[in-house]
């Protein structure tokens, strides 16, 4: 079998050989806690995680002392969510999020309707992106939180996040911003965009999987954020648990490289994309991008076609990693909410597949994969009896 190409990066990146190399002398030589404070063997993990946590700073133009190691972006979510609502229930209980936000931002926020909180769920315009407009008018005296994504996890639409909290501020709203997708990909600067909390992950920036981090501002005006997990005071007090020094490690090193290379590497994966976007549509007849072209990840291309299922069309492919723009449950797949709320039918969404590509790509795959991808597209049609229209 020939070797497969891997074109999933929105579902995790591979590790960077450089990032690797980083984290080995952490499994074995320098295996101390960074919590022990009275010996070397600890000093040396101190030194290290406070080495990564000056890098993952650096990436999102923060301090150190704002960077809250967790084990990814949904723990961050959970915590920047559920721990916000706890601390300010003497202030109001309402929620304002978008209706194509990740079940790690959706799910905390349904759990906290189920203890009383209010949410308000916007839907995107055409494009995938926030309705500004639409946003001021859902915030109201009880509104405690904003938490829009930075970039959507199956679209890639990027969000006007400074407009987002501009609005926040000006009504004296948190912002939360799930940035687990554009952390490594596309610049942020949690200073400058005035945000609250910023959730990311390393598995996504060709770091390690199991460790991601909470931005959280220290700047006036303060505000309060209860701990999800006690046991310690590890983290500022914000997450207790033994630090995973390894990972952290990892994550520092990818972040590093990320701040470095992120510029250029944009610039030569959009000319994939456009590359294999322009081959597909002269391949293929019935195609339809989803969400703007414009604002979107280097990365990223979600594309319907039509008359096609997109689960056949990933099983006749065993060479190419794709995903579909539909989450399947244990009892049938369930065309993707992200989908749906952008005016998707069902048809339409479980003809969709997500693209995703990324540093370790070349211009050889992406013609292979577009050539494959084209003719799997007519080899199904040509056995269905619904016919894409021209």
């Amino acid at each position: 079998m020939e070797k497969p190409i891997y074109l999933d990066h929105h579902a995790t990146t591979p590790v960077d050989p450089r990032v690797l190399e980083a984290m080995l002398p952490y499994f074995g030589p320098k295996f101390g806690n960074a919590a022990s404070r009275t010996h070397r063997f600890g000093w040396e993990a101190d030194k290290a995680v406070e080495l990564a946590r000056q890098q993952v700073a650096d990436l999102i133009g923060a301090e150190p002392r704002e960077v809250v190691f967790t084990s990814g972006a949904t723990e961050s979510n959970n915590l920047a969510l559920k721990g916000v609502m706890e601390a300010c229930r003497g202030r109001g209980n309402h929620i304002v999020t978008m209706s194509t936000e990740h079940r790690a931002v959706l799910d905390p926020v349904r759990h906290l309707e189920r203890q009383g909180a209010v949410a308000t769920y916007l839907p995107p315009q055409a494009d995938g992106r926030i309705d500004l407009n639409r946003l001021r008018e859902a915030i109201r005296p009880e509104t405690v939180l904003v938490s829009v994504m930075h970039a959507n996890n199956e679209i890639g639409v990027l969000q006007p996040v400074q407009g987002i909290r501009a609005i926040c501020r000006e009504s004296g709203v948190l912002f939360h911003c799930d940035a687990a997708q554009a952390a490594g990909k596309t610049p942020i600067s949690a200073r400058d965009q005035n945000t609250d909390m910023l959730s990311l992950t390393a598995h996504k920036m060709y770091g390690p999987k199991g460790i991601g981090a909470l931005y959280v501002r220290t700047s006036r005006p303060r505000f309060e954020l209860t701990a999800q997990m006690d046991g310690g005071g590890h983290e500022f007090g914000y997450r207790s648990g033994t630090l995973n020094v390894p990972a952290i490690v990892g994550f520092g090193a990818a972040c590093r490289i990320c701040n470095e290379e992120m510029q250029a590497e944009a610039i030569r994966i959009v000319a994939l994309r456009n590359r294999l976007l322009a081959k597909l549509r002269s391949g293929v007849e019935g195609l339809t991008v989803n969400g703007s072209l414009e604002h979107r990840l280097a990365g990223n291309l979600n594309v319907t076609f039509a008359g096609i299922d997109a689960a056949a069309l990933l099983m006749s492919l065993p060479d190419v990693a794709l995903s579909t723009g539909s989450a399947c449950s244990s009892a049938a797949p369930e065309p993707s909410h992200v989908l749906r709320v952008l005016g998707l039918n069902a048809e339409a969404a479980r003809g969709t597949i997500r693209i995703g590509i990324g540093r370790f790509n070349t211009e050889e795959e992406i013609d292979i994969a577009a050539g494959r991808m084209a003719e799997a597209v007519h080899r199904l049609r040509d056995h269905s009896p619904v016919k894409p229209r021209r």
